[in-house]
């Protein structure tokens, strides 16, 4: 069963993989590699999981590992080879900009200085999980796409929120079990990553809460990386739901009860609060002050839900999160002390890979590893951490300021996907090594890109300089 499983599966991989090659390379389309990402990464452990199981062959693992890099890198040596006068392609460069280059270039100094106990192979390779989102940021800050083809990037969100919930639903009432059970998630983790079985359901104790209930997954890597990749396809259902006509609006409410329905079932913390830090966040922003009401009576039917009608369980599964009596809640606290206490002794940080949950960093030279901030904070200083800050933080003003300002209704609604969910993700960033989910990450640093793209051209626009809709 599972080999037929992987043979559907590396088909249709294969086949998404050579048609975005061949749109790219022979047509000079290097910015659909954004539709081939955002179908192939809410898969992408689970894939690896089933290809190991069907196979146990780790060369043909890493094919498929190496995947979704190689997009992106034949997408920039595309762009750069259809730019004919390549050296005199106008550079018009934002603060966004200047930030994440900033960023990416400390980095990049950091992986040559002599700083910490890490291989150089490691140090290079957690320097290309960082890199890799800068250059998606880059093709998206290139990219200039008409209504039909964001369209399709859309529907392609919402087709994931919607079959996220439907195999929650599967898990939860037909199988009672993790999809992760079924498709080699522990063996490929215990192989491949050195992740022994950890919890009640064989697989980790992410995918748990205190009172053993099941925290579900759906086919994302784990409960945390569901929970915030479903903030997307929340925000996106909402600003269509605004800015659409009436009788289509019943298929972005399904959107968005399905991506409420996969909150719920994720039984994340962070995400949850963050989902109402994020809808504060729009109403505030956007003058939607009938959500803010919405969103406090949801706030006020989940207290009274709690005190009167939930289970003992979730009673003492909340009040252990509020009062940080839980083993997870104590077990961040302790991972920030650690991160804290390093950067106080190391201000100028401890090197490349020396921090952080990913899988190029040694768990013995592991310093913290639980917010992305402190992560960052403790491998490139306090430099590193504020740089990074600030690029969130520049993203979202000019996200913002473009769906203000722009006449084009479908950049409006990428900047207000990119600004609702970085800000909505700012708590998962305290609590996780979110830049992971690469998922919700990298398609909302595309989006940001593109944000900043619409900005610039507006800025020049209002400049009277109509000359070029690049960088």
């Amino acid at each position: 069963m599972a080999l037929v499983i992987f043979i559907f599966l590396a088909l249709a991989i294969a086949a998404g993989f050579l048609w975005t090659v061949q749109v790219m390379v022979f047509k000079g389309k290097w910015s659909y590699f954004i539709y081939f990402l955002a179908l192939f990464l809410p898969f992408y452990i689970t894939t690896l999981s089933i290809v190991y199981l069907a196979t146990g062959s780790t060369a043909l693992l890493s094919v498929f590992q190496v995947l979704k890099e190689l997009t992106v890198l034949i997408a920039v040596a595309v762009f750069i080879i259809y730019q004919r006068r390549i050296f005199d392609y106008p550079l018009r460069l934002q603060s966004t900009d200047w930030l994440m280059m900033g960023f990416l270039g400390l980095a990049a100094l950091y992986l040559f200085l002599p700083l910490g106990q890490s291989s150089f192979l490691n140090k290079a390779l957690y320097f290309k999980s960082m890199l890799i989102p800068g250059l998606v940021y880059f093709l998206g800050r290139n990219t200039t796409f008409d209504a039909t083809e964001i369209k399709r990037i859309f529907q392609i969100i919402f087709a994931i929120a919607i079959a996220a919930f439907l195999v929650n639903v599967l898990e939860s009432f037909v199988l009672g079990a993790h999809l992760q059970q079924f498709t080699g998630y522990a063996l490929y983790n215990q192989v491949i990553n050195d992740i022994d079985r950890t919890g009640n359901f064989g697989l980790t104790w992410t995918f748990e809460t205190p009172a053993v209930t099941k925290r579900l997954a759906s086919f994302f890597s784990d409960p945390l990386e569901m929970a915030s990749s479903v903030l997307m396809g929340f925000s996106a259902g909402l600003i269509w739901f605004l800015t659409s006509k009436k009788e289509a609006n019943w298929l972005y409410l399904i959107v968005m009860v399905c991506s409420l329905g996969s909150l719920i079932f994720s039984a994340s913390r962070a995400a949850f609060v963050a989902f109402f830090v994020m809808i504060f966040f729009l109403a505030l922003v956007f003058g939607l002050y009938k959500l803010i009401a919405a969103g406090f009576l949801s706030l006020l039917a989940f207290v009274v839900f709690v005190l009167f009608f939930a289970s003992d369980d979730f009673y003492f599964f909340v009040l252990d999160t509020l009062t940080f009596e839980s083993t997870s809640s104590v077990g961040h606290v302790v991972e920030w002390v650690l991160a804290l206490d390093s950067m106080v002794g190391n201000p100028f940080g401890i090197g490349l890979a020396m921090s952080g949950n990913s899988g190029s960093v040694s768990e013995e030279l592991r310093v913290g590893g639980e917010n992305q901030f402190l992560i960052y904070g403790v491998q490139l200083g306090w430099l590193g951490m504020i740089l990074y800050i600030l690029t969130l933080a520049s993203g979202v003003i000019l996200s913002l300021r473009v769906f203000y300002r722009t006449k084009n209704l479908m950049a409006a609604r990428i900047a207000f996907v990119a600004a609702a969910v970085k800000v909505g993700l700012l708590l998962p960033l305290f609590t996780a090594n979110a830049e992971m989910y690469t998922y919700v990450a990298w398609l909302t640093w595309w989006m940001v890109g593109y944000s900043v793209n619409e900005y610039s051209r507006i800025y020049r626009l209002q400049s009277g300089n109509l000359v070029s809709d690049n960088f």
